[in-house]
């Protein structure tokens, strides 16, 4: 009995030194884990920010129409691509036809009508002259009491008379140096026809820049105002803004390279970095700014937005990175 309680203590002591060998390698590996960890996490902190509130943000352009009328027919579709200057849509150009027609044969007629105005100014010029010897003959036989007061007026009148009439006659004539009222005249009729074909080319619309078509509200048979909404264009050219606290732009600056993370793929990482920080912070920014000289005051951390560039190509047909979508930049400030 002795001895087989004297081995059991063996074989005990034996495993407590076994499972003391065993322990003591693995506190270690964990130590140097938790070390590691930390170190990461330090450098981490000390080397990078990041921030959820971001977002892909772009700038859309409405599209709408320059004059009023019946829409005709639309040439795109929902979620459309198209390029610059590509037609969209028709108006009903019927009515601005006409108008064109007005405007030029009334330009036409003016410049048909400089005959007339060179044959009335042929008239004037002769009837001024007879009204003149007229008034010289009865200046003449006033003085010398053969006629009235009254018959010596009415040849001035008829002088006077004669002498508007062909100023106003020499104004109907084109000049070279635009300086006739038939000069203005035809001005004005021309700047009416040119509105005229401009107004008829803006029947067509067109896209303004490249991109995709969202948001599309017009459809064949409606009737458009100047200026209504049909449809918004979201280019190609997107970036991030992200909203970063106070606290942490103390290092950071535009140029600084960024990994930026979308939530819809979560295992790509895109590359990037710091364009430019805004001047102000977007409270401050924004439409109703807060006042703070109140009697209760709570301090908040405000956030100013960055806006980060991809300095890396996206390929579209592989990932679809639209505005609007949330991300997670992490900028690289050491």
């Amino acid at each position: 009995m002795e001895e087989k309680e004297m081995q059991a203590e063996e074989k005990q002591e034996i495993q407590q030194k076994e499972n003391k060998l065993f322990k003591k390698p693995v506190i270690i590996t964990i130590a140097i884990i938790g070390l590691a960890l930390l170190a990461y996490f330090i450098v981490d902190v000390l080397t990078y920010q990041s921030t959820d509130d971001a977002y892909v943000e772009t700038t859309t352009v409405s599209v709408a129409p320059k004059v009023s009328g019946q829409i005709v027919e639309v040439l795109i579709k929902d979620n459309q691509r198209v390029n610059e200057g590509d037609l969209v849509a028709r108006i009903d150009d019927t009515d601005y036809k006409i108008k064109v027609d007005q405007m030029t044969a009334q330009y036409e007629r003016a410049l048909l009508n400089q005959q007339n105005a060179k044959a009335n100014l042929n008239a004037a010029n002769t009837n001024i002259e007879v009204a003149k010897k007229d008034l010289e003959r009865y200046q003449n036989l006033y003085e010398a009491g053969a006629v009235s007061k009254q018959t010596l007026d009415a040849a001035q009148a008829k002088y006077d008379s004669s002498r508007a009439q062909q100023v106003t006659a020499e104004q109907s004539i084109f000049s070279k140096d635009d300086s006739k009222v038939a000069d203005a005249d035809l001005k004005v009729l021309k700047a009416q026809k040119d509105q005229a074909e401009v107004n008829l080319s803006y029947t067509n619309i067109y896209a303004p820049q490249s991109g995709t078509v969202a948001s599309r509200r017009v459809e064949k048979g409606m009737y458009v105002q100047i200026g209504t909404p049909l449809f918004t264009i979201v280019p190609d050219d997107i970036w991030v803004v992200a909203n970063f606290k106070e606290n942490q732009l103390r290092h950071m600056k535009p140029g600084q390279p960024v990994d930026i993370k979308v939530d819809t793929y979560p295992n790509k990482v895109f590359k990037g970095k710091v364009d430019s920080i805004q001047r102000s912070s977007g409270a401050k920014a924004s439409l109703f700014p807060p006042e703070n000289a109140v009697g209760s005051f709570v301090k908040i951390v405000q956030r100013v937005p960055v806006k980060i560039i991809f300095t890396e190509e996206i390929d579209p047909e592989q990932y679809n990175v639209v505005p609007g979508m949330s991300v997670v930049p992490k900028v690289k400030i050491r």
